[in-house]
């Protein structure tokens, strides 16, 4: 079946390339300024492989829905915070993205952030890409090699050649990339040319404009981490897994557009659980490898990252009325922002 044979084709790569399209939809547009006053949105082409996936694999599909469904707090992307003493606050999940229909929030979220007297994001660097280059400077081994590696010792002549074609495509001669960290590359790639373009262009994504607002209006606006600590995350990783990653996320191509579109439509409905096991229910192969890499971003990137969010999250939620919102995928799961804050005493419940 073409389903069937294109996801074994993709579920590998995209086990490798999925923590690029997550961190790098929310950095990209610190580290690129924009180049195009007041463009007009591109828009994403992708199809959706949900729809495919019930059709052609059934059964597959019955199991990504089960395993999705044992994640505690899986489905749902606005939350109600509640401690006695203290007015209520919100936990909002977003998606990085410049997507219209995700960057406007619905009734109750609009009602939310409107009864906020804070609003805090992951990172208010976002706000001034300047600042964000000008840190980066500081610690050029973030983004960098500085110990004379480069691509062309980490690759083989196979990997490298897929490599320099995917950047000719692209107009982006090798020798200019040639000592940029692997990741920073793949993350340029992992997005959907529409999404860079519109990036590029200037376009809010959701965390830009609620952080926007919260400005314009006056709120008090805070962040729970720097744009520094979150590359360093993503750089702590082994170098072994960036190197693949950046491979693998080549060989997705034109694929990457029907990803994201997955993610987004999961993300729309609020089955933030869903999204990888909807995306890999189709492949019959062996993924342990690729699996081990999985969990390693999943433990650096996600879990550690949520009880850094929920620590410097308490406080504010002591004086309550604040909006807060991070990326989706930091909500469900046992060690999930929810879960974490109702070990931190706090009744946490659905709102949509």
């Amino acid at each position: 079946m073409y389903f069937t044979f294109r996801l074994r084709d993709v579920v590998t790569a995209f086990a490798l390339a999925f923590p690029y399209l997550l961190l790098f939809a929310l950095i990209s547009a610190m580290l690129f300024a924009p180049r195009v006053a007041n463009a007009a949105p591109v828009a994403c082409e992708g199809k959706s492989l949900v729809q495919s996936l019930k059709t052609e694999s059934p059964e597959r599909y019955a199991e990504a829905i089960a395993e999705g469904e044992a994640i505690p707090n899986g489905h749902g992307k606005l939350w109600r915070i509640e401690k006695a003493g203290t007015d209520p606050s919100f936990l909002f999940g977003t998606m990085h993205v410049t997507d219209p229909r995700v960057t406007k929030m619905s009734a109750p979220a609009e009602k939310a952030f409107d009864g906020s007297r804070t609003v805090v994001i992951e990172t208010i660097d976002i706000l001034d890409p300047q600042k964000a280059q000008l840190a980066l400077l500081g610690k050029p081994e973030l983004t960098m090699f500085t110990d004379g590696s480069s691509l062309d010792t980490l690759l083989d002549e196979n990997e490298l050649e897929l490599v320099k074609s995917e950047l000719d495509r692209r107009g982006i001669p090798l020798p200019l990339v040639a000592r940029m960290k692997p990741w920073m590359i793949a993350g340029m790639i992992a997005l959907p040319d529409c999404e860079t373009l519109n990036k590029q262009a200037g376009l809010a994504f959701l965390d830009q404009k609620i952080a926007e607002r919260a400005k314009a209006e006056g709120k008090d606006l805070k962040g729970l981490e720097s744009i520094g600590e979150q590359l360093e995350a993503m750089n702590s990783l082994p170098m072994e897994f960036h190197v693949q990653g950046l491979v693998e996320t080549i060989k997705l191509g034109d694929l990457m557009p029907d990803i994201m579109a997955t993610m987004t439509d999961l993300y729309l409905q609020g089955d933030i659980a869903m999204i990888m096991p909807v995306i890999t229910a189709a492949s019959p192969e062996d993924l342990d490898e690729e699996a081990e890499g999985y969990a390693q971003f999943e433990d650096r990137i996600i879990r550690m990252r949520n009880h850094v969010m929920a620590e410097r999250a308490a406080p504010i939620l002591e004086d309550g009325a604040a909006f807060i919102a991070v990326g989706a995928l930091h909500l469900p799961g046992k060690e999930g922002v929810v879960a974490l804050l109702r070990k931190d005493g706090y009744e946490v419940t659905l709102v949509e």
